[in-house]
């Protein structure tokens, strides 16, 4: 049994903007209310959406990744799970699948605007905004592919323009003098083809023969375009399987002169390349990503704190429009800072361990930026970003996005079973919120069942519906469902006790009912490891 102090949860089964709370949890609680607003798109004076909450003092990662794989998210140390068939918005769990992902043709320009910057303090012009994703992940790679298909071609063709010639100059060596005309006028014409791009299997040579006289028959025959073909479709094969391909065309007496070297493919650069690609010696900047723990802070965190604090207010007073006095320190810290993980460092993890973490953008010896995120023991998770309003033109969001998937690939790196990249909630009908789709490969959350289903098939559903079941199988339920809710631990009077005991000491009806629920939420494993506080 886990001790009691890491497992604790005080729940309150209420809509977040009736919290029955008083004093600074108050405050807490309207924070708390207006972060939910931002995050569901809903507007101002609209009926608030449905939510099952829960105040979590002390937390396990491992019970973390477990709720947040059944639908949970944290703000601070408040732990939320939208009732999505009774919101207006329905909010799904995605995650990214970092280790094949690919960076889009927009992801790359971001990456290569910061290190233009870097290198050459180059502002870009025009829109400081973000920049959308793709619509579709086909651009990732396409010009890539388009390249590659391309220096292909113009290899083949090369190929095939020596392979001719060689058989011209032949031909010419056992002709007359007065035919060097005819040899000229068929490069010239295998010159135009080969410029003009048309596939190779279409270049013809014609050789003039002298007037009157026909065919030279001392010469060798011409090579037909079959052949031509065919020779062609074996340098392929050989460029495919070098070793195999050629040993056996040298052992039907082709001579390794038609096998040259296999060209260098042209590999698309991966994120670790883009992100850290070198910079002259005379850079103009220098930018430095720090990982400190937030809770419990470190020294790190500590000595940076109010620097930090002071991104974040001029953050949500540019981009959200706050007043100069809101929020306050307190809860920038309450919010942002602390969390009810627990600090792990067991020898198989991370070196960092896992818990939560701020990941700081250092430019030039300041702040520029801060990621708060989890590491949990199968992901990064972001919880949220702010940055300087002075350097929107960095598209700040999209890098530091790509910045956790690398990171999450150098964790994997150590720990096998961290390899993914959690991106909170996926709001198909809110347009700002669609974005996280285009970092792919990725998945949607089961509202039901629980599992993963790629995103490519969670789409068309989605089109037609806000709310969907994405598990296509009729039959599946979810497999951690509280199917014996009366070993449900909870904390009652400084004990510890089952719900079968503790329910027998109850008289209010509905007590039953918010713990029947709140198992029902958090699966049958969640509720028998945290303890429900009841008071």
């Amino acid at each position: 049994m886990q001790s009691l102090e890491v497992r604790i949860m005080k729940t309150k089964w209420k809509n977040a903007s009736s919290l029955d709370l008083n004093g600074e949890n108050q405050q807490d609680a309207n924070g708390l209310c207006d972060m939910i607003t931002v995050l569901k798109g809903r507007r101002p004076g609209s009926t608030p959406n449905s939510d099952s909450g829960m105040w979590a003092h002390s937390m396990t990662v491992q019970d973390y990744q477990d709720l947040i794989d059944r639908g949970w998210r944290r703000s601070g140390k408040y732990v939320y799970k939208p009732v999505m068939n009774q919101t207006c918005c329905p909010q799904y769990t995605i995650r990214c699948r970092p280790l094949q992902f690919q960076p889009s043709k927009s992801h790359k320009k971001v990456l290569k605007k910061m290190l233009k910057f870097l290198a050459q303090g180059e502002v870009p012009k025009g829109s400081c905004e973000d920049e959308p994703m793709d619509s579709t992940m086909d651009d990732a790679v396409a010009g890539d592919f388009a390249l590659i298909n391309k220096l292909d071609i113009q290899c083949d063709l090369k190929t095939l323009s020596d392979d001719v010639k060689e058989s011209l100059e032949s031909e010419g060596k056992n002709s007359k003098k007065e035919e060097p005309q005819e040899l000229l006028q068929s490069q010239d014409f295998v010159g135009e083809k080969l410029g003009s791009g048309e596939p190779s299997h279409s270049v013809k040579v014609h050789t003039v023969p002298k007037p009157g006289k026909g065919a030279d028959l001392s010469k060798p025959p011409c090579r037909k375009a079959k052949e031509i073909r065919k020779e062609r479709k074996r340098l392929k094969l050989m460029q495919q399987n070098p070793a195999g391909e050629l040993e056996g065309f040298q052992a039907q007496g082709h001579p390794s002169s038609l096998f040259p070297p296999k060209a260098k493919s042209n590999q698309p650069k991966s994120l670790e390349d883009l992100i850290f690609e070198s910079l002259p010696e005379n850079a103009s900047h220098k930018l430095e990503v720090r990982v400190v723990r937030s809770s419990p802070p470190s020294s790190q965190f500590k000595a940076t704190l109010l620097e930090s604090y002071q991104v974040y207010k001029r953050y949500q007073m540019v981009i959200h429009k706050n007043p100069p006095d809101m929020p306050t320190e307190s809860q920038f810290t309450r919010f942002l800072c602390s969390s009810p993980l627990e600090a792990e460092t067991p020898p198989n993890g991370p070196d960092c361990g896992y818990g939560s973490f701020h990941q700081q953008y250092w430019l030039d010896g300041k702040i520029i930026a801060v990621g708060v995120i989890d590491i949990l023991p199968n992901c990064v998770s972001s919880v949220y970003l702010y940055y300087d309003p002075d350097y929107s033109f960095l598209s700040l969001g999209v890098y530091s996005a790509l910045r956790e998937i690398a990171f999450t690939r150098q964790l994997h790196e150590k720990t096998s079973q961290l390899s993914y990249y959690y991106m909170g909630f996926y709001i198909h009908s809110c347009p700002k919120m669609k974005y996280k789709g285009q970092y792919r490969p990725s998945d949607l959350l089961c509202p039901e069942t629980y599992v993963w289903v790629p995103i490519e098939q969670c789409l068309p559903s989605l089109e037609n519906s806000k709310y969907c079941r994405f598990n296509q199988d009729p039959e599946a339920v979810d497999e951690d469902r509280s199917t014996e809710p009366d070993r449900l631990q909870v904390f009652h009077k400084r004990a510890i006790m089952p719900y079968g005991v503790y329910k027998k000491q109850q008289k209010d009806p509905s007590e039953e009912a918010a713990v029947l629920q709140y198992a029902s939420l958090v699966g049958q494993k969640c509720s028998e490891r945290m303890l429900l506080f009841r008071n």
